[in-house]
């Protein structure tokens, strides 16, 4: 597999990631170690958890598969910290919060640092200036190697990668950005996306199949065995269900009949080929999905099909949207 630099930084990482969401959840360690398997064997190296997935059971089992079926150092291991199970306060940036929740997620994980270490959101509550303290002690203390942020807007990223990059040397630059990006969420492209082009900053899509529903599985209804019939994520997946959305996906396949290959592959080579993405992160509910998410390597996008797709699911741009002067 690929492998690209990472924002502006001597990263390198599989230009597909291994999302690890439902692992100790919905997906148990003999699943999580197939699909780990797959993965490592096809040239995959990012794998992206966070402290809160399966409420820590992600990264323990990933600790677990870790050296005892994959070499570490043949891993790019990403996690989060800050999300919180408060219904009070859903984030915390506090620089007490995220050390003590790296030192939790190093001890889960079975490894003395994280290849990326990410701030899971913004925290209104916290001075920016402290939560970006705790990745600059990370950083130095050697428990972390690189440093990214997650859900963070246009104005959110801008600000922080550049209170970063002011004191050089002193300051650990941003890598990367992880936000929601799909051919049925292009909402980054109106400010998150120029600001981290313009910031140097790596952009990790998450959900790149639409939350599933590009996958196409969803045209003559919902599969018993899906997300969108779980009663936990059925909620997740709902409002990609809408006629909009439908029109987007009736594109897509469209595009798999007419290039002998299946909306899956169509709609993660469109992502994945974007300005600016570095890795879309792909959650499989097993080993044979992956399997199929992963061969899009062969595949590159004709410029007819990758311009019909963006003119079907164009997001609306309006003022002050980036280039508004010309709307």
């Amino acid at each position: 597999m690929e492998q690209r630099h990472l924002g502006r930084t001597g990263l390198r990482v599989s230009r597909i990631g291994l999302g690890t969401l439902t692992w100790g959840r919905d997906t148990d360690e003999h699943d999580a170690a197939d699909q780990l398997k797959v993965f490592w064997d096809m040239g995959g190296t990012l794998v992206d958890t966070a402290d809160v997935y399966g409420g820590g059971e992600a990264e323990y089992l990933l600790g677990r598969l870790l050296d005892s079926l994959v070499p570490r150092q043949d891993l790019v291991v990403a996690t989060k910290a800050g999300s919180v199970p408060d219904p009070y306060r859903r984030f915390d940036g506090s620089r007490g919060h995220l050390i003590a929740a790296l030192d939790a997620s190093l001890q889960r994980l079975g490894t003395d640092y994280v290849d990326l270490w990410q701030i899971h959101a913004f925290d209104p509550v916290t001075p920016l200036d402290e939560t970006l303290q705790a990745l600059d002690l990370a950083v130095s203390s050697g428990r972390v190697r690189y440093a990214g942020v997650s859900n963070f807007s246009g104005w959110q990223l801008a600000k922080a990668a550049t209170w970063q990059l002011a004191a050089p040397g002193s300051r650990t630059r941003l890598a990367s950005t992880q936000m929601e990006y799909s051919l049925l969420q292009r909402g980054v492209e109106r400010e998150v996306l120029p600001a981290a082009l313009d910031l140097g900053v790596g952009l990790l899509p998450s959900s790149p199949l639409g939350r599933g529903v590009l996958t196409g599985k969803y045209r003559t209804g919902t599969p018993s065995d899906s997300r969108g019939a779980s009663e936990q994520l059925a909620p997740f997946v709902e409002p990609y269900l809408d006629e909009a959305a439908g029109r987007i996906v009736d594109a897509v396949a469209t595009a798999a009949d007419g290039l002998a290959t299946t909306p899956l592959q169509v709609a993660l080579a469109w992502v994945r080929d974007r300005p600016g993405v570095a890795a879309p992160v792909v959650g499989a509910r097993n080993a044979q999905q992956l399997t199929e998410a992963l061969s899009v390597e062969a595949l590159s996008l004709p410029d007819e099909i990758c311009q019909a797709l963006d003119d079907v699911s164009a997001p609306v741009h309006r003022y002050p949207d980036q280039d508004w002067s010309t709307l």
